[in-house]
């Protein structure tokens, strides 16, 4: 992540604020007992890192959260995360929901959200506001679209990302001008005749630095520049959402332009979207690079010891502090904080989220003698194309997987989703199980 050659404004003119997600139906059941942004991803991280650091990266230090569904161990992980000494002038503070004497209600959406906290962002020194999701993957220098903003005299910025045809069809998609500046906006557009109009013509793709030769579209990544007075202004009234209700109509009113992100990008709303996220991070040249250490993703410091491979067989996979594997064999998977997979087992495209710590042995044998499993994976278990949540025993002999199943169905301790087999966090699956 490199600064762009000249800046139109200072980084700490910048406020940033970033979404703690709704109840994130999508993603359950990995949301059934956190907020989205606290599902754990890539071994050892939590999906809200990501907006953070690249925040805290970007020189961008003035950072609200904005939290309401079951958000305990969200607010646990970011105070145990993101600390700033005395002498910087930075905070990553949370802005939980609460009842006021103007309001007793839920945030109702991204814009009912910013403006029942207006009261803080009004007593902060900023020119400009970021607006940030807090569950997408991607690696963005906000000082590149702050400096585009600036020079092209916008009120609102849009990040936008180019998308074929069919990804267009689930997300809000602009129509620009050759100046950027946006003209339309049309959310989720299904009709082809739409699609037609809304397409990046062939010369302007070469113009954007986008490839040519094939369709696209620019789609909106929900990441906004605001001029203070402007996110001010478009708050006063009822609109609930960023995306449906405020954007299309300052579309009309004022100068709103599109950055064009060429960089990975994605949003990690659904349990498939998820999975190969997290299962791309295990291939040799992955398309997000959490070892880029230019611009490194943050998260909290747990001084675990190192992983033991005990005559394992480790094939192509992301394996995190802690964890021990006993002559298994794993391909394709990711092994969070503190997994045990015993010997014997195997475990293919599997993504694996660890435990909160490391069991005792008087845990151990107390639930022996009841005849349960450790925490962790036991011997001579085959798991294939599931997500293991935290904390679950997974006993000896155990067969999990999500083929000859529907792509949707709820059974006893597990799920599945878009075709993936789902443990839920704290599961006990018993010696010899077939899921």
């Amino acid at each position: 992540m490199n600064a762009p050659n000249a800046l139109c404004t200072e980084p700490s003119k910048v406020l940033s604020i970033i979404m703690g997600g709704g109840a994130g139906t999508r993603l359950f059941p990995l949301t059934l007992e956190r907020a989205k942004p606290a599902v754990p991803l890539a071994g050892k991280y939590r999906l809200v890192d990501i907006p953070i650091s690249n925040c805290i990266n970007s020189g961008m230090r003035r950072i609200y959260l904005l939290t309401q569904f079951n958000s305990a161990s969200l607010h646990r992980h970011v105070y145990g995360s993101f600390k700033f000494d005395s002498f910087t002038h930075g905070f990553v503070e949370i802005l939980a929901a609460e009842q006021t004497p103007t309001s007793d209600t839920w945030y109702q959406g991204t814009a009912d959200a910013v403006r029942k906290n207006r009261i803080h962002f009004r007593n902060q020194d900023f020119e400009h506001a970021l607006i940030l999701s807090g569950d997408q993957l991607y690696r963005m220098d906000f000082r590149e679209i702050l400096s585009q903003h600036v020079q092209s005299g916008a009120e609102l910025t849009i990040a936008t990302t180019p998308v074929g045809r069919a990804d267009a069809q689930s997300l809000g998609i602009m129509q620009t001008e050759p100046s950027l500046r946006i003209s339309r906006f049309v959310e989720k557009p299904k009709d082809p005749a739409i699609l037609n109009e809304l397409a990046v013509p062939e010369a302007a793709c070469a113009e954007y630095g986008m490839p040519t030769g094939r369709e696209q579209f620019l789609a909106s990544m929900g990441i906004y520049v605001f001029n203070r007075d402007l996110l001010f202004e478009v708050l006063e009234n009822d609109h609930t959402d960023f995306g449906k209700h405020i954007i299309p109509e300052t579309i009309a009113t004022h100068r709103v332009h599109a950055f064009i992100s060429h960089g990975y990008w994605e949003d990690i709303g659904t349990i498939r979207s998820f999975f190969e996220a997290n299962i791309d991070l295990t291939s040799e040249l992955p398309r997000f690079n959490f070892f880029d250490m230019t611009a490194p993703i943050y998260t909290r410091p747990r001084f675990l010891p190192a992983s033991k491979i005990n005559g394992a067989t480790v094939d192509h996979c992301v394996v995190a502090d802690g964890c021990i594997l006993n002559h298994c064999r794993i391909t394709q998977c990711v092994m969070g904080l503190r997994t045990l997979v015993d010997q014997g087992s195997t475990l293919r495209r599997c993504v694996v989220m660890g435990a909160d710590r490391h069991e005792s042995k008087e845990s151990i044998d107390r639930h022996g003698q009841a005849g349960l499993p450790r925490v962790g994976i036991g011997r001579n278990t085959v798991i294939e194309n599931a997500i293991i949540d935290k904390n679950t025993r997974i006993g000896d002999g155990c067969i999990i997987t999500p083929e000859g199943k529907p792509d949707h169905m709820d059974g006893e301790n597990f799920y599945v989703r878009d075709g993936i087999m789902i443990i839920p966090k704290g599961a006990v699956i018993p010696h010899g199980s077939k899921l």
